[in-house]
């Protein structure tokens, strides 16, 4: 068994997969690196994956696949995991390669120790473009540091500093044991696989290190802001499958439970954001009917969310709540590293 496989979801990838995959070989036998092509046609996507799997066997699994978008990329990765924990890359970023033989390290001390973790956080880098000085996201406020722990050691997380798809590391066994299996052709299911598992995650670990370079700027990204409001539809869909994947209400911690609301309320928010933003009476249609949805699901968890400070600024009419929605606003911004 590998100690970790790193899955990279790949459509049209060619430009820039080379420098992900390298990125991670260091890594040696311990790791497996799965190249998932999507169906990729306008490039040489697959055949840089057989390529790297004939140069690197044993390490490198080029997988090729119909077009299913990114969560369906991701579900095949796991499929064909044989590492004890298991990480999504994506083709467009990479991974320090002074961070990394230090997470390998730690992961292979706690296995042979007989203490994995359920769930590892490194930092991540939003790496702009023309953006010299990069943001990291740090979580040194809100997890113990050289320890394995539980929620009910967990501190204070800040305004905007969540626990991203860049950030996380999961036991493998642990993500098939909770049903994890992202829908097919929809952007930003990141989230899900970030939220959904969480409930199940008993043992964790933070390693202070910068791990995960995640590349942002580009005209035709995924969190473009113009490109998320043309695939509002999917940013809507991923909102009312976290919304669905389990009962808040029932979760015995009262820490993992403030942190996955306050989750599904910056994505909630994010929705609405992005209707308001559109300045288009459809997509305002469609943050109503959220809402509606959400009410009729689970009036509580609506209840919560309308009352929030959130979601009060992307609901409250008038000058103040014009002025909620701009502070609601830089709130999102900070999510996906726009600003």
């Amino acid at each position: 068994m590998k100690l970790i496989s790193f899955a990279i979801p790949c459509y049209n990838s060619a430009e820039y997969m080379r420098h992900c995959i390298e990125s991670i070989l260091p890594g040696g036998d311990e790791v497996e690196i799965i190249i998932v092509d999507d169906g990729s046609q306008k490039d040489n996507t697959f055949e840089i994956a057989r390529e790297y799997e004939a140069r690197y066997p044993g390490i490198c699994k080029a997988v090729h696949q119909e077009n299913g978008g990114h969560g369906e990329a991701v579900n095949t990765g796991l499929k064909n995991a044989t590492g004890l924990f298991f990480k999504v890359v994506d083709s467009d970023d990479w991974l320090d390669d002074k961070a990394l033989p230090e997470v390998l390290g730690k992961l292979r001390e706690q296995v042979m120790a007989g203490t994995p973790v359920d769930m590892f956080v490194a930092n991540f880098i939003y790496d702009k473009v023309g953006q010299e000085h990069k943001k990291v996201m740090r979580y040194r406020t809100a997890f113990p540091q050289n320890q394995i722990f539980g929620w009910k050691d967990v501190k204070h997380f800040m305004l905007g500093q969540y626990i991203l798809m860049h950030s996380v590391i999961y036991r493998t066994q642990m993500l098939r044991d909770c049903g994890l299996v992202l829908p097919k052709h929809t952007f930003y299911v990141d989230n899900i696989f970030v939220y959904q598992p969480l409930p199940s995650v008993k043992k964790m670990y933070y390693m202070d290190v910068n791990l995960y370079h995640y590349f942002i700027g580009r005209e035709d990204q995924s969190v473009n802001e113009a490109v998320m409001i043309g695939r509002i539809d999917q940013q809507i869909r991923v909102n009312k499958i976290m919304a669905d994947c389990c009962d808040l209400s029932k979760i015995p911690s009262a820490k993992l439970r403030h942190y996955m609301f306050n989750y599904l309320d910056i994505i909630t928010t994010i929705s609405s954001i992005l209707a308001i933003k559109s300045g288009t009476e459809e997509n305002m249609a469609k943050k109503r009917e959220l809402w509606q949805y959400l009410k009729k699901k689970n009036f509580r968890l609506w209840l919560r969310l309308r009352t929030s400070f959130l979601g009060q600024g992307v609901n409250l009419p008038g000058k103040v709540g014009n002025k909620l929605t701009i502070a609601a606003y830089k709130v999102t911004q900070k999510f996906y590293g726009f600003n």
